[in-house]
């Protein structure tokens, strides 16, 4: 067989090596401060927002009623005041209610409070159930959504009351109940994977001090990654939800990477190299892989950035960001403690069984396969379609309030608020009215809206209308047209409030109100009705609320997602080529990886959509939220090339040597087998582990990912590959020589 290429020694991974070999000391130094500082940043905290997408007319909607009403927008939360013994409409309840309420009507940072105490007259009746001993107020902040998150928990501490109950629900309570759930599912996701990774590598490796070197690098790239996420949320939009994904995959890529080249480096060891060859050749092989594998990770997270102007793009950023610090941090920091652990990375021994200890049980396999290709290819095949087969039925809806569990307080005075106020809670379709001059309300446009109200009350499904117009029957056309023609200077105070919460310089409010689910077809199809002829007297209509948002999220991402796929397959594709030199294996592993996603996309479908397992995983069906989907297209095509890099690397490494397909692969496979097994098993651990989240987003991403690795480090990769690599023979390896290929093919094989 022929000598190993000396050429491994060389380029930059082999410098790096070398430098590790005679400067530990300053490498570990800078990673000792690049901590210290990240530590820094972790105290100093961040601004993690609710995420927002730009240029959508739900969103735009929302900003004019926030810029031109008093109508409450994102910054503005709901309180629940229940008596224990009195009742609304009792002067004790009331007096209890105002001074509860008092701290913040005093208060700078609101804008505005609506309570019974002191609404309308018609308002005052939907802010009452005195059947329920209930009664709510509505609180409007003066900042932004970031900063208003901010000032929530002091403006929530300072309503008290000894005779009133209180709770908190609404956009501000939710997010801010979301936030600490996800710290909450972080840290106990931390300590489940981390112990149980420890366990794995330690029947890996057999040895304490390569285990905790293992788990060290993947905390060191986490820590860090999720410091800068941090900081950078005080100068960019960054989404709350994006220090989970940086948590979720750069916990099982780092701890990966470092598996890869700890265990070549102990190979070599075991093979009689030096010390200094031994560290070397991990390098230049193993090393070799993890940048290609932090490449095509970074390539599918990096596809996010096509969804720029919303919180997609923040999160993949995050995610790439500590991807790239787990490369570096196993090709800098991991190589200088091998130089300072030098024989003791063996420290530690213990007698453990390997995770499949008989010796040949992957070449075994492997020839298996390869006798039999289209007799395992084909049934292997049908069964990751068939588990894709319940994506065709995807609902796609955004993450409200049902996200939290039963048990948090945001969710809970929800469900109270549901049953004492069943008409506050009923899904509202809100159009908005931009009229091109001032004012807003005249006899024309208060008359054309009340016309276009009344069509809108033809809509199936349209319970009714509210807003700047009313279809209470008590409330004619004649009426809103008088009150038009009011001056704001000629209303009673309470009036002039009713008018400012629906009318603004330039813009009108109109409400519908339907019993129809958000994510519904029936409210879908108002939005639609309501979008097709947008114009009202002089005037334009926007249409936002929860449906509204859900539809234009769906199509922002759906608009978006061709490039983004494109971008991932072409630019992995080029990548892959680069390594393998090859023409057809980084086309069959781009197919080979949209089996994966298939297969877990129809899971997470049949899982938490239609609800099976909901009682064993603890969640309540719903349509999935559009970040799940994507994010779990991106970061599935990037992190199934762990494996497959790893393993055609070494088929390439043993097919130079040999130049036999069948044995390269069959031995390409004894030689990574292994390794493909825990590592994978190390990325289910850490995926897994967030299926205990909270937060029903988190958990379906959780499963999702810990199945797509699943089905991808088995059926794809021990079987799949090996029938592929069989049926195609030479031509796997093939590649014109102008493209710098060997150009060896079936009829090159001489």
């Amino acid at each position: 067989m022929p000598m190993r290429d000396s050429s491994v020694h060389g380029g930059l991974l082999g410098s790096l090596a070398r430098f590790a070999l005679r400067r530990p000391g300053p490498i570990l130094a800078v990673c000792a401060i690049v901590l210290a500082l990240a530590g820094l940043m972790l105290w100093h905290g961040g601004r993690l927002s609710a995420g927002t997408t730009e240029g959508i007319e739900s969103d735009s909607a929302q900003r004019l009623i926030e810029r031109e009403l008093s109508y409450p927008g994102d910054s503005s939360f709901v309180i629940l005041l229940r008596g224990r013994d009195l009742a609304p409409g009792d002067p004790r309840f009331t007096a209890a209610l105002t001074a509860a309420l008092a701290p913040l009507r005093a208060d700078t940072r609101v804008r505005s409070v609506l309570a019974p105490d002191d609404a309308p007259p018609l308002v005052v009746e939907r802010l009452s159930a005195p059947t329920q001993r209930a009664a709510m107020a509505i609180v409007a902040l003066r900042a932004d959504f970031s900063t208003a998150a901010e000032q929530f928990p002091s403006l929530r501490d300072a309503v008290r009351s000894d005779v009133l109950d209180i709770g908190f629900t609404g956009n501000l309570p939710f997010r801010h109940d979301l936030n600490v759930a996800n710290e909450r599912d972080l840290l106990r996701a931390e300590l489940i994977s981390l112990p149980l990774a420890l366990l794995v590598l330690l029947v890996v490796f057999r040895s304490a001090a390569a285990a905790a070197l293992s788990v060290g690098i993947g905390a060191l790239a986490v820590t860090t990654g999720i410091a800068i996420v941090t900081a950078l949320s005080h100068f960019m939009d960054m989404a709350v939800y994006a220090i989970n994904i940086a948590t979720l995959v750069g916990l099982g890529v780092a701890i990966d990477y470092s598996l890869f080249i700890v265990s070549r480096y102990r190979d070599e060891l075991a093979a009689g190299a030096s010390l200094r060859d031994a560290l070397v050749t991990a390098m230049t092989t193993a090393g070799h892989a993890v940048v290609f594998s932090g490449i095509a990770v970074a390539i599918g997270l990096g596809s996010l950035l096509f969804f720029r102007g919303s919180f997609l793009a923040s999160m993949g950023l995050a995610a790439g960001i500590v991807v790239v610090l787990s490369v570096l941090a196993a090709l800098t920091f991991l190589p200088a403690m091998l130089v300072v652990l030098g024989p003791r990375i063996d420290a530690g021994h213990l007698p453990l069984p390997r995770l499949i200890d008989s010796e040949g049980v992957w070449k075994r396999l492997a020839n298996w396969v390869m006798r039999r290709p289209l007799l395992v290819l084909l049934p292997t095949l049908a069964f990751l379609l068939a588990l894709g087969a319940p994506f065709a039925r995807l609902t796609m809806a955004a993450a409200d309030v049902h996200t939290l569990p039963h048990g948090i307080a945001a969710r809970d005075v929800y469900e109270e608020l549901r049953v004492a106020f069943p008409d506050q809670v009923r899904n509202r379709i809100q159009v908005v009215a931009k009229f091109p001059t001032r004012p807003a309300l005249t006899t024309e446009r208060v008359t054309a809206l009340y016309d276009l109200g009344q069509r809108f009350l033809q809509l199936p499904g349209v319970a009714k209308f509210e807003g700047v117009v009313d279809s209470d029957s008590r409330l004619t056309r004649d009426f809103f047209e008088a009150d038009a023609e009011m001056p704001d200077d000629w209303l009673p105070p309470d009036a002039l409030r009713m008018r400012r919460l629906v009318a603004g310089e330039s813009v009108a409010l109109l409400t519908l109100v339907t019993d129809a689910a958000p994510a519904s077809p029936e409210a879908r199809a108002i939005v639609h009705a309501v979008r097709a002829d947008p114009r009202v007297a002089d005037g334009t209509l926007l249409v936002t609320g929860a449906t509204a948002h859900d539809l234009d999220i769906s199509e922002f991402t759906l608009a978006r997602a061709p490039r983004a796929i494109g971008f991932i397959i072409v630019v992995t594709y080029v990548a892959l080529f680069i390594l393998l030199r090859s023409v057809l294996l980084p086309l069959k592993a781009v197919l080979m990886n949209l089996l994966s996603i298939t297969a877990s996309f129809g899971a997470l479908v049949w899982i938490f959509q239609d609800g099976n397992l909901a009682t064993l995983l603890h969640f309540e069906a719903a349509p999935i939220d559009p970040t799940v989907p994507t994010l779990l297209f991106c970061a599935v095509f990037g992190l199934s090339m762990d494996y497959e890099v790893l393993m055609l690397s070494r088929m390439r490494e043993e097919y130079l040597r040999c130049g036999d397909n069948t044995w390269a692969v069959a031995e390409g496979l004894e030689r990574t087998g292994r390794l493909v097994t825990s590592a994978a098993l190390i990325m289910v651990i850490v995926f897994g582990a967030f299926a205990m989240a909270s937060v029903v987003v988190v958990k379906a991403l959780g499963v999702s990912l810990a199945l797509a690795v699943a089905l991808d480090a088995t059926l794809v990769r021990v079987l799949i590959v090996p029938a592929t690599m069989r049926l195609f023979g030479d031509w796997n390896w093939w590649a014109p020589r102008w493209l710098g290929g060997a150009g060896r093919g079936p009829a090159s094989r001489g």
